[in-house]
C-alpha cells in the first residue's frame, strides 16, 4: 500500500542507554542506522548480553536494503553477531568502525557472508531511494560520522553519539559548516543525542585531561599502570605519548586493548615510534620507572587483565607496592561494585589509584555533548522536526524541552523503542506500534536466546534454592522400589527433610497404578505437595524438580 509517508521505527536506544538500533522505512525500502547491545542489568541471571528486538525487520527482511553504522562502540555495533545471523544485508561503516566489525564478525563466523562497504564523511551513497552524506563528528572515539539521509519527503539528521571539539588530536575537527549547509537548505527531521542533557555548558575537549595526566607521569616514581576505554584511541594516544616525554617503555595487557591498539596504528591513528612498546614478556628487563603499563579492565571485568593484576594473578603485570594505577574512564553504572572490588584491591598491594580526580583536574572527559552542545546544533541545523535519541525516557523528555527552548523547532515529538513515526513536509505523528523490546542473549560456545522463563529459574534459585526429588519406579508394577532421594539446596532444608521425604512416600501411595505409569502426572502430584510443604514450613519457594527413574 502506498502511503507516501516517511516512517522513523526505533528499534533500541529510546527508553534505556545501549541497544542503539533504529529503522527509516520509505514504501519498500528499509535502512537501519547502528546495531547496538547493551550489558546486562544485576537481575538478568546468566545473561551476558541485550540486544534489540528484530521481529519488525525479520517480518520485513525482504525490504532491509541496509545497516549503516555512525561509529565503533559497542552499544552502536554490539549486536550486529545476532542480527545479521538472522538479516543477510550489506553493513556500511567508515574505515576504523569496520576494522571492529570484522573482527566482531570474524570471531562469530559470519565474516565470510557479510558485505562490508567502507564509506567515509563528505562521500555521498545511494541505497534505494535513500542519499546518505556522512558528516564528520567527534566523540570518546575516532571516525564517527552523523548521517544526513535525504529521503522524498525531506533530510533527516542523525547525528550518532557526538560532542564538539573542535581541536581534537587527529585534527579532524567537528563539521559544523555541513551541519549548518543542512540548515540553510531546510531539515525535516534532527535526531540527536541525549545521553548528557543533564549536563550544562559544554563537554571538554579530549586535550583537556593531558594536564592532569602530565601531572601525574611526572610524580609517579615506580611503575605506572595506565586503564582507560580500549575503544579511547585519543587517550591512548596521549598515554604513549606522555610514556614517551617521561622515559617509559609501554606495554600493552589485555586481548581488547592489545586489538585495539594494533587496529589504531595500522590505520594511523597511532604513531608510535620504534623501542617505545615492549612486549609484556620484558617487563622484568627494565626498572619500574622506565615502565607504563597500559592494561584493559577499566569497568572492573572479573577476567579482565587490571582485574588479575589487582589480585596479582597476571603472569606479567605485577602491581608492587608504590606503583601508580590510574583509571582513565567513567564508571559506568551497574558496574560500581566490580570497580571498587578491583580499587580495593589494588589499595591492598598499596599501590597508589587515582580513579575520581576531579577536584585535582581531569582524568577524563565525556565523548558526548552537553547542553550548549545540543543548542548550538540545533540552531545550526533548525529542523521542522525534533526527535530526541538514546537515552531513558526522562533524558529524552528533558532533551524535548531543551529543543522547544531555542526556538529553532517547530515541534518535539518524544518516541520510544516501537513507535511508528510517520512524517512529511506538512505533518509528523506516531502511527502505529511495531513490535519491540529486548532479546537476552547467553553467548557462551554459541549465541543463544535467554527466555524470560529461564531467568525467573535462575532468579528462584538465587533466591529461594532447589530441590531435587529423585524417584526409582518399576515400569511394570508401577511399585516405588527404594525410598525417595531428596537434595535440598539454597535455604534452610535439614529441619523439613524427612518430613518432605514422608510427604513424597504418601503421595505416591495415593496414586493408582494407572497414575503411576503417567509420569507427567507423579512429576507434577510430587512438585505440588513439595512446594505446600516447603512454602508452609520455610515460607520459600525453591525450583522443584522431581526426577523419575525407570526400573
Amino acid at each position: 500500500m502506498q502511503t507516501e509517508k516517511l516512517k522513523i521505527i526505533p528499534l533500541g536506544g529510546l527508553g534505556e542507554f545501549g541497544m542503539n538500533c533504529l529503522a527509516v522505512r520509505w514504501e519498500d525500502d528499509i535502512i537501519v542506522i547502528d546495531a547496538g547491545l547493551m550489558f546486562p542489568e544485576s537481575e538478568l541471571l546468566g545473561v551476558d548480553i541485550v540486544v534489540p528486538d528484530i521481529t519488525y525487520l525479520l517480518e520485513n527482511k525482504q525490504h532491509v536494503r541496509a545497516i549503516v553504522l555512525t561509529h565503533g562502540h559497542e552499544d552502536h555495533i554490539g549486536g550486529l553477531p545476532w542480527i545479521l545471523s538472522e538479516l543477510k544485508v550489506p553493513v556500511y561503516a567508515t574505515e576504523f568502525t569496520l576494522a571492529y566489525v570484522e573482527g566482531k564478525l570474524e570471531e562469530h563466523e559470519l565474516l565470510d557472508e557479510t558485505e562490508l562497504i567502507e564509506i567515509a564523511p563528505k562521500e555521498k551513497l545511494s541505497i534505494g531511494p535513500f542519499t546518505i552524506e556522512p558528516i564528520r563528528v567527534t566523540h570518546s572515539l575516532v571516525d564517527c560520522v552523523a548521517l544526513a539521509i535525504e529521503t522524498p519527503v525531506g533530510i533527516v539528521i542523525h547525528t550518532g553519539d557526538f560532542k564538539i571539539d573542535l581541536a581534537p588530536l587527529d585534527d579532524k575537527a567537528f563539521d559544523l559548516h555541513t551541519f549548518a549547509e543542512y540548515g540553510q537548505r531546510g531539515v525535516l527531521a534532527l535526531l540527536q543525542d541525549s545521553t548528557n542533557v543533564d549536563r550544562h555548558g559544554y563537554t571538554p575537549s579530549e586535550r583537556a585531561v593531558r594536564p592532569r595526566l602530565e601531572e601525574i607521569f611526572s610524580r609517579t616514581g615506580k611503575k605506572l599502570f595506565f586503564t582507560c576505554f580500549s575503544s579511547s584511541i585519543y587517550r591512548i594516544r596521549i598515554a604513549m605519548e606522555l610514556a614517551r616525554a617521561h622515559g617509559r617503555k609501554v606495554a600493552v595487557a589485555g586481548r581488547s586493548m592489545v586489538e585495539s591498539v594494533e587496529i589504531a596504528q595500522d590505520l594511523g591513528y597511532l604513531d608510535v615510534p620504534p623501542g617505545l612498546l615492549i612486549n609484556p614478556g620484558q617487563l622484568r628487563d627494565f626498572p619500574p620507572e622506565q615502565l607504563m603499563i597500559l592494561i584493559s579492565g577499566t569497568q572492573g571485568e572479573p577476567m579482565s587483565a587490571l582485574s588479575r593484576a589487582a589480585v596479582d594473578n597476571h603472569r606479567h603485570a605485577k602491581v608492587e607496592a608504590g606503583d601508580t594505577v590510574v583509571l582513565s574512564s567513567r564508571i559506568i553504572p551497574g558496574n560500581e561494585k566490580s570497580i571498587y572490588r578491583v580499587i580495593d584491591h589494588l589499595f591492598r598491594r598499596d599501590a597508589n589509584v587515582i580513579y575520581d580526580d576531579g577536584s585535582n583536574g581531569l582524568i577524563h572527559v565525556s565523548g558526548h555533548g552537553s547542553q550548549e552542545e545540543m543548542r548550538l546544533l540545533i540552531n545550526l541545523v533548525r529542523p521542522k522536526y525534533f526527535i530526541p535519541i538514546h537515552g531513558d525516557y526522562r533524558n529524552l523528555r528533558r532533551h524535548a524541552g531543551v529543543a522547544m527552548e531555542t526556538g529553532a523547532v517547530d515541534h518535539a515529538i518524544v518516541l520510544e523503542d516501537g513507535d511508528v513515526l510517520e512524517l512529511d513536509s506538512d505533518d509528523a505523528r506516531k502511527r502505529d506500534k511495531v513490535t519491540a523490546g529486548r532479546v537476552l542473549i547467553d553467548s557462551g560456545s554459541s549465541i543463544d536466546v535467554v527466555e524470560d522463563l529461564v531467568i525467573r529459574d535462575r532468579r528462584i534459585l538465587s533466591e529461594d534454592g532447589i530441590v531435587l526429588a529423585v524417584l526409582a519406579i518399576n515400569k511394570r508394577t508401577g511399585k516405588v522400589e527404594r525410598a525417595p532421594e531428596l537434595v535440598m539446596r539454597g535455604f534452610g532444608a535439614a529441619d523439613i527433610s524427612d518430613q518432605a521425604r514422608e510427604t513424597v512416600l504418601k503421595t505416591l501411595d495415593g496414586l493408582s497404578a494407572e497414575q503411576k505409569s503417567d509420569y507427567g502426572m507423579v512429576n507434577e502430584k510430587v512438585r505440588v505437595e513439595l512446594k505446600r510443604l516447603i512454602q508452609k514450613s520455610t515460607g520459600r519457594r525453591p525450583l522443584i524438580m522431581p526426577v523419575i527413574l525407570e526400573i
